[in-house]
C-alpha cells in the first residue's frame, strides 16, 4: 500500500461515526472485496488497521484494501440484516461462505388452480410454496404418504380437462379434478389442510375432523364419518410417531452452532407442537476473525431469508450482546426445551462429522495438514512441521539406561525410521546427559551423512529436557530446528506444550486434533522406549550366576535383582532377607548355593 493510500484511508477512519452499520473494503479496481458489520463502525473498521492479526487471511486482506465505505443503521440488528443482503449482492473475495448441502429433499405445492404436492430437490419459489428441507428423508415420506392418503391431490404433471378421469382416480390415488369429480371449493380446502399441517398446525386440521365427523354423524351419514373417522386415526397416529417433547411446546425455533479448524456449522430446527417440522444444517466457511456469536448470527439471518420470519420464542446456546427484534430469547438449563436444543447440536455435530468423513474419503492427508497447520500457527513456526521427531528416556534406578526417537511424517508414524539409543557414556540415573547423548548422536549422524533434519524436536519432558536438547542442537551442532517440549502431569500424560527459550506455555485444547496428535507421539516414544528398556533389561538375566541354581526361574530371579539390583548384593544378604522377598524354601536353596559351608 503507497503513502498516498494510507493516507487516503487514515483520512477515511478519522471521520467515521460511531454508530452501528455495514462496511464495505474496496480493491484498486473498485471491487468490493469485504463486507461486515459493526455496532460500532469507527472502533471496528479502524481494529483492521492498527493492531496485528493471526489470521493469514485478514492480514492479506488489509493489503488489498484501497476504500472504505459505510451505511448507517439504528440498531445492529439491522446492520446483520444489511450485511447478509450486500454481500448475496456482491459475493466478496473474503467474506464467509455459506455452503449448501443440495441432497435435502422439499415438498412443493404448485401455484396453480388445482394445486400439485411434490417431493423435489430443486425448489423454485417463484412458482412453488415450499416446505422443508428435511434431513431425515424417511420422516418426509412418512409425512407425505399420510397426506396424500388423508387429503388427496392430482399427481399428473400437465393439468388438462377431461371427460373422464384417469386410471390414478380409479385406484383412489387422485381426486379427479380433470374430470370434475370434485369441486374446486373441496379441491382447495384439502391444499389448505396439506399446507396447514406443513407448517406444523395439525392441531387445527384434527379438530376440523372431528366437527366435520361429528357432522356426517349427526346428519345420519356414517359412510362419509367413517371417512373423517380413518382421516383422523392416520393423522393422530402420524402425529404421535413425530412429538419428540411435549405436545404443549410449540411455534418456537431454535438454533446451535458447532465449529471446526475450518467452518462453523449453525443448526436450525422449527418446532410446532412438539414435533421438529424443519430441521436444516448451514456450513460457514472462511471464518476469517469471526466470533461463535458472529457466526451464529450470520447463520440465522441466512435461514431466515430462506424459512421467513423467526417464531415468537427461539432457543439458543447463549444469551447474545446483538437484541433481537420481535423476539423472545431463551436459553434453557434444563426440561423439554433443554432436550430440543440438545437434539439440535446433536444435528450439527453429526453434520459436521459426515461432512470431514466425506472431504477425508476424497483427500485422506486434508486433515494432517489442517493439524499440522495448526500446529505452525500455535508455535509460529515458518512452515508446517511436515516431520516430527520426539525422544524419551528410560532405565531402571540408573541401570539398563536407554532411550528412544520415533519419526512422524505428515502427522503419522513412520516407523522406518525409529531408532534405539543404549546409553554408553552415561553413569547412574542422569536423564538429562542421557538425553544430550542421544540428541548428539542422533543428529550429528544426519549431518554427517548429509541427510534432512526434522522440521520439529519434541521432548518427552519440561523445561530441563528442552534446555540440553537445545544446547546440543543449537550451541554445538549449530543447526536451527525448533524445539518443544510435553510437559506431563501425575499420570505422565500431556497437559500442556511448551515453547520458546526461556520456554512458554502454549495453549492447547484437550479436544481438539492437536492435541490427539501430541499425546499420540508422546504415548509411542514411550511404548517404543519400554520395549527396548525390557528387552535389554531381560537380557541382564541371562548370563548371571543365579541361572545356574536349580529350583530358581525366571520370575523368581525378577523378583531377586528387582529388589536387590545386583547378583552381588543378593550373594551377600542374609537368608532372612531373601525370605522375606522369595520364601523361605527358596530362599534356603539360595544360601545354601552361596554359602555352602554354612
Amino acid at each position: 500500500m503507497s503513502a498516498q493510500d494510507k493516507s487516503k484511508i487514515q483520512l477515511i477512519l478519522s471521520a467515521l461515526s460511531t454508530k452501528p452499520g455495514v462496511y464495505r473494503y474496496l480493491d484498486e479496481n473498485g471491487k468490493v472485496i469485504y463486507v461486515g458489520k459493526a455496532k460500532n463502525l469507527k472502533r471496528r473498521v479502524s481494529s483492521y488497521f492498527n493492531k496485528n492479526h493471526d489470521s493469514s487471511k485478514v492480514r492479506m486482506l488489509v493489503t488489498k484494501i484501497r476504500d472504505i465505505q459505510t451505511t448507517v443503521v439504528d440498531t445492529e440488528w439491522e446492520a446483520l440484516l444489511l450485511e447478509n443482503t450486500l454481500i448475496k449482492e456482491y459475493k466478496p473475495k473474503y467474506n464467509i461462505m455459506l455452503k449448501d448441502d443440495k441432497t435435502y429433499p422439499w415438498i412443493a405445492v404448485t401455484k396453480e388452480a388445482f394445486p400439485r404436492v411434490f417431493v423435489t430437490r430443486s425448489p423454485d419459489r417463484s412458482r412453488q410454496e415450499v416446505f422443508g428441507p428435511y434431513a431425515s428423508v424417511k420422516y418426509m415420506n412418512a409425512l407425505f404418504r399420510t397426506l396424500m392418503e388423508i387429503f388427496p391431490v392430482r399427481t399428473c404433471k400437465l393439468f388438462r380437462q377431461s371427460d373422464r378421469p384417469c386410471l390414478q382416480y380409479q385406484l383412489h390415488r387422485c381426486p379427479g379434478p380433470c374430470a370434475g369429480c370434485i369441486s374446486h371449493e373441496e379441491y382447495q380446502s384439502n391444499i389448505h389442510s396439506i399446507i396447514e399441517i406443513l407448517k406444523g398446525n395439525s392441531r387445527d386440521i384434527i379438530r376440523q375432523l372431528q366437527e366435520k365427523m361429528m357432522a356426517f354423524s349427526s346428519n345420519m351419514e356414517f359412510e362419509k364419518a367413517q371417512e373423517m373417522k380413518d382421516k383422523l386415526d392416520i393423522l393422530t397416529q402420524f402425529k404421535g410417531k413425530s412429538v419428540v417433547v411435549n405436545p404443549d411446546i410449540s411455534n418456537l425455533d431454535v438454533f446451535t452452532i458447532t465449529e471446526d479448524e475450518q467452518s462453523a456449522y449453525v443448526n436450525f430446527m422449527r418446532v410446532m407442537e412438539g414435533a421438529v417440522i424443519q430441521s436444516y444444517t448451514l456450513e460457514i466457511a472462511h471464518k476469517l476473525e469471526k466470533t461463535t456469536e458472529e457466526l451464529l448470527l450470520q447463520g440465522m439471518v441466512e435461514m431466515r431469508d430462506r424459512f421467513g420470519e423467526f417464531s415468537p420464542t427461539v432457543l439458543l446456546p447463549f444469551v447474545p450482546e446483538t437484541q433481537l427484534l420481535d423476539v423472545t430469547v431463551a436459553v434453557p438449563q434444563r426440561g423439554d426445551k433443554k432436550k430440543l436444543l440438545d437434539l439440535s447440536m446433536k444435528n450439527a455435530l453429526t453434520f459436521m462429522y459426515e461432512k470431514n468423513k466425506r472431504r477425508d474419503l476424497v483427500d485422506p492427508n486434508r486433515r494432517s495438514q489442517q493439524v499440522l497447520n495448526q500446529l505452525q500457527k500455535e508455535l509460529g513456526l515458518s512452515k508446517p512441521p511436515m516431520v516430527i521427531e520426539c525422544f524419551d528416556n528410560s532405565n531402571f534406578q540408573g541401570e539398563y539406561a536407554v532411550a528412544a526417537m520415533v519419526q512422524f511424517v505428515n502427522a503419522k508414524p513412520n516407523k522406518k525410521e525409529y531408532r534405539h539409543f543404549n546409553i554408553k557414556t552415561v553413569e547412574g540415573p542422569d536423564d538429562y546427559a542421557s538425553m544430550k547423548e542421544v540428541v548428539r548422536r542422533r543428529y550429528s549422524r544426519l549431518l554427517e551423512e548429509d541427510k534432512p533434519l526434522p522440521d520439529l524436536i519434541l521432548t518427552d519432558g519440561g523445561k530441563g529436557q528442552m534446555e540440553v536438547v537445545r544446547q546440543v542442537v543449537c550451541d554445538e551442532l549449530k543447526v536451527d530446528i525448533p524445539i518443544a517440549g510435553l510437559a506431563k502431569d501425575d499420570s505422565h500424560r500431556t497437559n500442556e506444550l511448551l515453547y520458546g527459550f526461556p520456554p512458554k506455555i502454549v495453549g492447547v485444547n484437550v479436544k481438539s486434533p492437536l492435541f490427539y496428535l501430541l499425546a499420540s507421539i508422546q504415548d509411542e516414544v514411550h511404548r517404543f522406549a519400554i520395549t527396548h528398556h525390557r528387552k535389554k533389561f531381560e537380557k541382564g538375566f541371562v548370563h548371571s550366576d543365579l541361572d545356574d541354581i536349580k529350583g530358581i526361574g525366571k520370575s523368581t530371579k525378577e523378583k531377586l535383582l528387582t529388589h536387590f539390583k545386583s547378583v552381588k548384593r543378593i550373594k551377600e544378604a542374609p537368608e532372612a532377607e531373601l525370605a522375606v522377598v522369595v520364601g523361605p524354601a527358596k530362599a534356603k536353596v539360595l544360601n545354601d548355593y552361596f554359602h555352602p559351608s554354612h
